[in-house]
Order: structure tokens, then C-alpha cells, then sequence
């Protein structure tokens, strides 16, 4: 990966409904624009990102998403109101940051809940985007909540069914995610903090499925699991507020912006049939299967096709 670099230029964003969303700007004042879509929701657009592009040739632009991360309020603050933090707002986000930036067209790279929001922005919005890299690729539809908090427990069933017991007995036939959220947004706060530990021990295995596997530190730190919970929990629980299926199904959209789609081969909690179906829907898209991983980029394979993608990507005009 590339040597560490520091940002040049960096803001809180009015975003409106009391929401100011931290960006930052590094690398090249006139290289290639790029925006960093980060997972989570929730995780922050940590420095580990600027890492992936050649600094002398791109501009990357890096952005903590509604109330996560630098941006305020913090959605681990109490009372916090989570209903102006929906998918739509977060595409209208980037598209004022955008303008503000006075950038043209821009690469997308994401990953995860990345891929998901990258591909909604990207759909809705094909003039503003150049190219796209995702890697962990999801849709967060219904069908991928429900494989990821219920079906996975058949490959971890005792820690599901622990899981599954974090929420009271009515509620564990239903909606998990939502159910989660209740308790999260308890005014007790110790029954949120149990809340946002029984769930972040669930992120934590549902992607123990491969080789390269380590405990996730960040769930050592009590707000970021509550923050983490909280956002995963209101996304999850409204599959994104999208249409099941609408991101495949509008993927003739994204016809004429290249794409490299990569996934790991053992990543099970979503399945690499998402990123294949997604593939086969658009066309200027290709997909890398990486054998011996699974979630996130903390395999080599996943970091190389990365930055082969992003290399080969700078030289585009």
C-alpha cells in the first residue's frame, strides 16, 4: 500500500436536520478526483483508506457518514434522532459535498455497507461518477438481513442462539435488527450497553469464516460499539429503506462506468453470490473471487486487486 499521507483540506459539511458531516481532502490538489465510501454503517472513513491510491495521482476525498465517526451529532449520544439518516440523505450528502468540492465526476471505492451505498449513489447519480472499485460486495436487502442474522447461525449456532436471546422471547421470532434497535435506544443504560456488546460479539463471528480471521479491536471501545450498533441496527432493520432487489435490477444504469467488483471466496455472512449476480446485471463491471477469504481486505489478494484496480483506474482520463 502506499506511504501514510495527511489531509490538506477538511470541513464539517451543514447537511441540514442538525447534522454536519466531516470531510477531508488528500493527495494530489489536480490528480484524479476519488470518493472513499466506508462500511458500518457506522465504521468512519478511517486513515487506513487514504492508503489505497497513489497520492501523486489522485485527489481523495473522504467522508465520515451522518453521525458517525468526526460527523455530529454522535449516534452514540443517548438521544440522538436517527430518522434524518436514511440511504437517501446519505447520496444527497455526497452530492453536496460534490458540488461544494467543485469536482466533476468522481471514482467510487466501498466496501460492504460501502458497496451497498456506493451502488445506490452510483444508480441514481451515473453523470457524477467515473469508476467504480467495491470490494466485500452487499446489496443489504432483505434477503441478505435475514441470511445474516438468522441463517449464519446455522454455521455459529451457539453463538447465534445467544444472539438471538439478546432481545426479549416475543421479539425473537421478528425482526432481530429492529428489535436490537429498541433495546439500544433503552433509557437504561445498561441495557443498551449489553445490547450493543451482545451485538457487535455477533459482527464479530458471523465473518470468523476464514483463515486470516482476528478478534476486531474496535469493539473494545464502548461508544463505538453502541454508535456501530445503533447505525447497523436502523439500516439493517429497513434493509436501506430500498426496493428488494432494485440495485441488480437498475444495474443497466451504471452502463459505461468500468467496474471491478472483489469478494471473498470465504466470506459466507454474504455470500459471493451477490457480487456475482451483480456482475452478471452490469456490464462494464468485472468480478475478482478471491479464494482463501472472506469479509473486509485484510487478506493480500483483496489489497492487490485493490490497488491494481486503483492503479490502472488513475490512468484514465
Amino acid at each position: 500500500m502506499y506511504p501514510e499521507i495527511e489531509p490538506y483540506d477538511h470541513g464539517l459539511l451543514d447537511v441540514g436536520d442538525g447534522n454536519r458531516v466531516y470531510w477531508e481532502v488528500c493527495g494530489n490538489p489536480d490528480g484524479k478526483p476519488a470518493l472513499v465510501i466506508h462500511g458500518g454503517p457506522g465504521s468512519g472513513a478511517g486513515a487506513w483508506w487514504r492508503r489505497y491510491f497513489d497520492p501523486a495521482k489522485y485527489k481523495v476525498v473522504l467522508v465520515d457518514q451522518r453521525n458517525c465517526g468526526r460527523s455530529t451529532p454522535d449516534a452514540a449520544e443517548p438521544d440522538v434522532d436517527l430518522s434524518t439518516n436514511t440511504t437517501t440523505h446519505l447520496i444527497a450528502d455526497f452530492e453536496q459535498l460534490r458540488r461544494q468540492l467543485g469536482i466533476e465526476k468522481w471514482l467510487l471505492l466501498g466496501a460492504s455497507w460501502g458497496a451497498t451505498l456506493g451502488l445506490a449513489y452510483a444508480e441514481q447519480h451515473p453523470e457524477a461518477i467515473s469508476e467504480i472499485v467495491l470490494f466485500s460486495v452487499t446489496n443489504t436487502t432483505r434477503r441478505e438481513v435475514e441470511w445474516v442474522t438468522r441463517d449464519m447461525g446455522r454455521i455459529f449456532p451457539e453463538e447465534w442462539s445467544r444472539f438471538r436471546d439478546g432481545v426479549p422471547a416475543n421479539d425473537r421470532d421478528g425482526n432481530l435488527p429492529l428489535a436490537y434497535s429498541r433495546l439500544l435506544h433503552d433509557p437504561d443504560p445498561a441495557v443498551r450497553e449489553k445490547a450493543a456488546r451482545d451485538w457487535c460479539d455477533w459482527e464479530d463471528t458471523h465473518v470468523r469464516t476464514h483463515p486470516n480471521w482476528q478478534p476486531d479491536s474496535r469493539y473494545d471501545d464502548p461508544v463505538l460499539r453502541l454508535r456501530l450498533a445503533r447505525l447497523v441496527t436502523h439500516y439493517w432493520g429497513h434493509a436501506a429503506w430500498l426496493e428488494e432487489g432494485v440495485l441488480v435490477q437498475d444495474a443497466g444504469k451504471l452502463a459505461g462506468i468500468p467496474g471491478v467488483l472483489i469478494h471473498g471466496r470465504l466470506d459466507i455472512s454474504s455470500p459471493a453470490d451477490i457480487a456475482w449476480r451483480m456482475a452478471q446485471a452490469w456490464p462494464d463491471a468485472e468480478l475478482h473471487l478471491v479464494e482463501q477469504e472472506g469479509h473486509g481486505a485484510g487478506g493480500t489478494g483483496t489489497k492487490e486487486l485493490i490497488l491494481q484496480a486503483l492503479d490502472r483506474f488513475a490512468l484514465r482520463s
